[in-house]
């Protein structure tokens, strides 16, 4: 079953990411911005060295519409790590610096904590939960005021995650979501797979974690309490560290799914969810287009245009898992 408003798997497509690293210019030339030069203050809920690869997508939209870093626009970085109560006082210094643009990146935290700082200097953010319940903005096709930005879909896809995961093993019946209880976006998601499980028959152990030693605990529970499979939602916190979940949760020969292709790729079994790259992108696209002078409340919010099924066939034969030739068909990676 598809969940209403969650766009049906894509077909097979190579997606190519350009990798850049993040401290291409001297600290020098970041640190002391000509006034003739805009500045763009980038507020981010994850780390500078998590967010590297990605940044070079930023990079690209940014000069789609004519700007280059270090060129004629500048960049401020300011990185909270996954500590949301970090968020607040980074955004107020970016507005004490009268930044030309804020774009939020790593979640939805980052530009709620934005908006709260400022209704003047315009906000591209890049969010994955119910932008219109979080306030961020009106209408999609009709934001007001100093913000918009780009919509991940990462909260409406948790009910397509938990149908694929049972697609992967029909035998499931007590399924973990692990979620940050601090995220906005916990409600609504817990709401959602909800729902979700209520339809697909399956039970449901939620694991909250909003510290590592909460982490660490609700990790070690999945072990006792034998779970079928495990959720992981999408989450600024969780997604710094996905190398140490989805080696745990190897060991312990749980079938997991996860938000994003970099949790595949560190050897996650599987992940659905849109091309995070591409959606840095648009979101450098639309910051270039308010430098050129475009109004916020005259860029509707964009949807992502590209969605990604991974499959790492390494973990699943580890795992002991076959997985079905109906989710492998739709798959656009195979992780060997």
């Amino acid at each position: 079953m598809t969940a209403p408003g969650v766009p049906r798997l894509v077909t097979r497509r190579q997606v190519v990411i350009g990798l850049l690293g993040v401290g291409a210019l001297p600290r020098a030339v970041r640190a002391q911005p000509s006034s003739a030069i805009p500045v763009i203050g980038l507020l981010s809920a994850r780390s500078q060295v998590e967010t590297a690869h990605l940044l070079a997508a930023y990079r690209k939209g940014l000069s789609e519409s004519g700007h280059v870093e270090g060129n004629n626009v500048l960049i401020e970085y300011r990185w909270a790590e996954g500590r949301f109560d970090r968020l607040p006082d980074l955004a107020a210094d970016l507005v004490r610096r009268k930044v030309a643009v804020i774009s939020t990146v790593g979640g939805s935290p980052p530009a709620v904590a934005a908006k709260a700082a400022t209704s003047t200097i315009p906000i591209v953010f890049l969010s994955g939960g119910d932008l219109v319940k979080l306030g961020l903005v009106t209408s999609l096709s009709r934001p007001v005021g100093n913000v918009t930005g780009v919509s991940q879909f990462a909260t409406l896809l948790a009910p397509k995650r938990l149908e694929l995961l049972r697609d992967v093993k029909p035998s499931a019946g007590l399924v973990a979501i692990l979620l940050n209880p601090k995220n906005p976006n916990f409600g609504f998601e817990q709401t959602q797979v909800l729902e979700a499980a209520r339809v697909l028959s399956l039970k449901l152990n939620f694991v909250k974690a909003s510290t590592v030693t909460e982490l660490d605990q609700g990790l070690e529970s999945l072990a006792t309490t034998r779970v079928d499979g495990l959720v992981v939602n999408a989450d600024a916190f969780l997604d710094d560290r996905r190398a140490h979940i989805t080696a745990f949760v190897a060991r312990q020969g749980i079938p997991a799914i996860y938000p994003w292709r970099d949790y595949a790729a560190a050897g996650g079994l599987i992940s659905y969810g849109a091309d995070v790259a591409d959606t840095y992108r648009q979101a450098g696209v639309y910051a270039g287009r308010i430098l050129k002078g475009a109004r916020p409340a005259d860029l509707p919010v964009m949807q992502p245009s590209k969605f990604q099924l991974v499959v790492n066939l390494k973990t699943a034969r580890t795992l002991g898992i076959s997985v079905p030739r109906s989710v492998l068909a739709r798959a656009d990676e195979l992780i060997q």
